[in-house]
């Protein structure tokens, strides 16, 4: 990209009263964001939306300092970007109408991967939440897919943390600019973040984490992913925001249930009642409903077949080496809980043993 047509598109983003969506119509009218600045006035005004103030500081030059500024720090430090309209630019993401028109990123993030989840929630999670948060992203990691966060304490770090263990991609998205680190306490995890994806924000370097940072940048948590999974919640916060703007993307969103007493789980269980979030019982009900039913480990069978398996999975290997056959019976006969069979018969899936037809029956692959 031209260095003119960067700069205007960082002093459009600079611009009081010009969001996103704004933006984006200028460009679109214009042609292109270095000739809004040069545009005649009467013509701007013509643009759905758009009224005198915003016209006004499109025409005032005094943001090109500012602009002239953050591109020598992108220039400095070796910054990369997505402007919303290049090839690179995450295709989720392309299709909400107020996403960035244009992002900054660290690291090695690579979105040709079609599977990307987002996975949030409260900042006070407990072993509950934790407990659950590991063993689905290790459930999940034969799917390889990218997690994406906002690095915060609590569910969002143990989300990051856990990729790194799976060796998935993460992407952790900032409400703040590249200079700073939020919380400090997570600055350890910087290095593995960039190792394992990276970062992304679309706040200029030196911005700090004002609140209302933070709930601009949920937008993007939810509108880069296929689905939002809400670990756990109180009866409000940042998560829950999250949720709602993934379902008016139309974007899935899942949510842990939990006891109705418990204060962390009323978020959830709220979004549930309401028919906001599909529940989340294991990660066989994520894996169903984005249709992640394609087995991700493709060794012949039998190769597979002979390895050393638990007592319990070999139990149902042997018996759906006699006969395919649905869930509920299986259960019944090797005299087991639906629940734990779900569970083995998952691992089994991941394994490339056994693989679902329809009607929730269970055959050898």
């Amino acid at each position: 990209m031209k260095e003119e047509e960067i700069l205007a598109l960082l002093r459009l983003q600079k611009t009081p009263s010009i969001g996103d969506i704004l933006a984006k119509k200028l460009i679109a009218t214009v042609g292109n964001a270095a000739d809004i600045f040069t545009e005649n006035k009467n013509t701007l005004l013509k643009i759905n939306g758009i009224g005198e103030y915003a016209v006004k500081n499109l025409l005032n030059n005094t943001r090109q300092k500012l602009a002239e500024k953050e591109l020598r720090y992108i220039n400095t430090h070796k910054i990369k970007y997505s402007y919303f309209l290049d090839d690179d630019y995450p295709k989720n993401l392309h299709n909400c109408i107020d996403a960035p028109i244009l992002f900054f990123k660290t690291g090695s993030i690579d979105f040709s991967n079609k599977r990307i989840i987002s996975v949030v929630g409260t900042r006070t999670m407990t072993n509950y939440g934790r407990s659950f948060c590991e063993k689905l992203i290790d459930e999940l990691s034969p799917y390889n897919p990218i997690i994406v966060s906002g690095f915060a304490y609590g569910v969002d770090i143990c989300a990051h943390t856990n990729a790194f263990k799976q060796n998935l991609q993460t992407i952790a998205i900032l409400a703040h600019g590249l200079n700073h680190m939020y919380p400090n306490a997570h600055k350890k995890y910087s290095k593995q973040v960039n190792q394992h994806g990276g970062f992304i924000t679309e706040f200029f370097h030196d911005e700090t984490p004002l609140r209302e940072n933070f709930l601009k940048r949920n937008r993007i948590v939810a509108g880069i992913s296929d689905a939002t999974i809400v670990v756990e919640s109180a009866s409000k916060g940042g998560s829950l925001v999250t949720a709602d703007i993934a379902n008016s993307y139309d974007r899935d969103v899942f949510a842990l249930p939990g006891r109705i007493n418990d204060i962390m789980s009323k978020g959830c269980n709220d979004l549930i009642y309401r028919n906001k979030a599909h529940i989340l019982k294991s990660s066989v009900d994520l894996v169903k409903m984005l249709n992640w039913d394609i087995s991700p480990i493709s060794l012949p069978k039998q190769i597979k077949l002979f390895e050393e398996l638990p007592k319990e999975h070999q139990k149902v290997v042997d018996y759906l080496q006699k006969q395919q056959q649905v869930i509920d019976v299986i259960a019944l006969d090797l005299e087991m809980s639906v629940s734990n069979l779900a569970t083995i018969l998952l691992q089994l899936e991941l394994k490339g043993i056994v693989k679902p037809i329809q009607g929730k029956i269970f055959k050898l692959s």
